[in-house]
């Protein structure tokens, strides 16, 4: 299991993912796109991301505005993996 990070490291690593901010155990950010297929596109991509890391974020989709929340529910907060996942998505929006 991951080991969780404190507060300062989830701060520092924060600082450098445009976007995301702390929620609870876990951090989250929400991306707007042109079209609401463009934000589906986004979603797959995410899937495909996080299928490959094997840790799943929860996703919201309100028509063009996508909500991922990224915790790591076995170790009880944020982890590494975490990180990982939310500078994935940055990159995937970016890409969109």
């Amino acid at each position: 299991m991951p080991d969780l990070l404190s507060s300062g490291e989830i701060e520092r690593s924060l600082a450098e993912l445009t976007g995301w901010m702390v929620e609870g155990k876990a951090i989250v950010r929400e991306f707007e796109f042109e079209t609401f297929l463009a934000g589906i596109a986004f979603v797959v991509a995410v899937a495909t991301a996080a299928e490959e890391l094997n840790h799943h974020p929860d996703i919201d989709i309100r028509y063009r505005r996508v909500r991922v929340l990224v915790s790591t529910h076995s170790a009880g907060g944020v982890t590494e993996l975490d990180i990982s996942l939310a500078g994935s998505c940055n990159e995937l929006a970016q890409a969109s």
